[in-house]
Parts: C-alpha cells; sequence; structure tokens
C-alpha cells in the first residue's frame, strides 16, 4: 500500500482526502440547499445549522491537512496531459483551494458576527473573532454563490475526469481512484 504520492499516482492518503472532501462538499451543499427550506417552527431550525457548521469546520482541517500534504508530496505526472490540460488542471486545483477557503472563512462570519460561537457537535464551542451584526445576510448571500461557483467547478472537474477516462482512455482518473502503477 503506498501512502505517499508517486510521479505516477496518488498514494492512499491524497485519495482519501479527496474522496472525503467531496463526499463532504456535496454533502455539505445538500444539507445548506434544504436548510435554506426550513421555518422556524422546523424541528431541525437549529440542529440543521449546527450540523452544517460543524462538518464544515472539519472540512476546513481536511483541507488545511491536504494543502499541507499536498506541499510535502510530488504532483502525479501525467504525461498524456497536453500542456493546456495540465495548466488548467492545475488552474483548476489550485481554484479549488482558494475557493473552499472562501466559502468557509464566509460561512464562519454567517454564524459568528452577531457575536455567538459555532458549537463544534456540541463537544466546545468556536468563538467569534469579530462582530457586526448586519452583514450576516451579506455573507450568507455570498456564501451561497461561492457555494454555487464550487459545485459548477466540482463538475467541470468531474466531467474532465470522465472525458480522460472514457474518450481518451488515459490514467489521469485511475491514478486517483486506483494510486500509483507499481
Amino acid at each position: 500500500m503506498v501512502y505517499r504520492n508517486t510521479k505516477t499516482g496518488y498514494g492512499l492518503i491524497a485519495r482519501l482526502l479527496h474522496w472525503l472532501m467531496a463526499i463532504a462538499i456535496f454533502g455539505l451543499f445538500g444539507l445548506g440547499y434544504w436548510m435554506r427550506t426550513l421555518t422556524y417552527y422546523s424541528p431541525y431550525y437549529k440542529t440543521a445549522p449546527e450540523l452544517h457548521q460543524s462538518i464544515g469546520l472539519t472540512l476546513f482541517a481536511l483541507l488545511v491537512f491536504r494543502f499541507i500534504w499536498k506541499l510535502a508530496n510530488p504532483t502525479p505526472h501525467h504525461a498524456e496531459l497536453t500542456p493546456i490540460e495540465s495548466h488548467g488542471s492545475s488552474l483548476l486545483h489550485w481554484g479549488f483551494y482558494a475557493l473552499l477557503l472562501a466559502i468557509m472563512v464566509v460561512g464562519y462570519f454567517i454564524s459568528t458576527l452577531d457575536g455567538r460561537a459555532i458549537h463544534y457537535f456540541s463537544l466546545f464551542d468556536i468563538p467569534s473573532i469579530h462582530t457586526e451584526k448586519g452583514l450576516e445576510k451579506l455573507a450568507g448571500k455570498l456564501h451561497w454563490m461561492l457555494a454555487y461557483l464550487l459545485i459548477a467547478l466540482a463538475a467541470l472537474h468531474a466531467g474532465a475526469a470522465l472525458w480522460h477516462h472514457f474518450i481518451k482512455r488515459d490514467r489521469v482518473l485511475v491514478s486517483m481512484t486506483k494510486g500509483p502503477i507499481k
């Protein structure tokens, strides 16, 4: 079992981070979309946002770890990629990191600008570092727009991976599912 990335594929740690984060991102998007339909009288009115925030904070920790892991590991080389595909792939991945960070920061401020802390799975509190009442709605709109942009980029990413796998028939998708060639 190869834990670290090699020049021929992603190691187990990178693959686990990729797929765990993908599941969390789509799950958070679905949960957030559903939360917008809740009324004050819904039994989930308070628990759904707390779950969304806690999973979002967990995703933030995974993002930080994944960023460090990416810096400490080689990026697999795919000789079959054209220079434009390689550059586009790199831009898309770094764009994901920046966009995820922006969504998480804005999400944090949605919850804490009024001075309240975030309850992390009811284990401990993440305090507010800045209060400015009235900006929660603006932060909420920005969070919503960035989340839709993230899902659009994820669809582009998935489409490109499937195109490589089924049309070009190269190892790009396989390197993220099965790992390095031994």
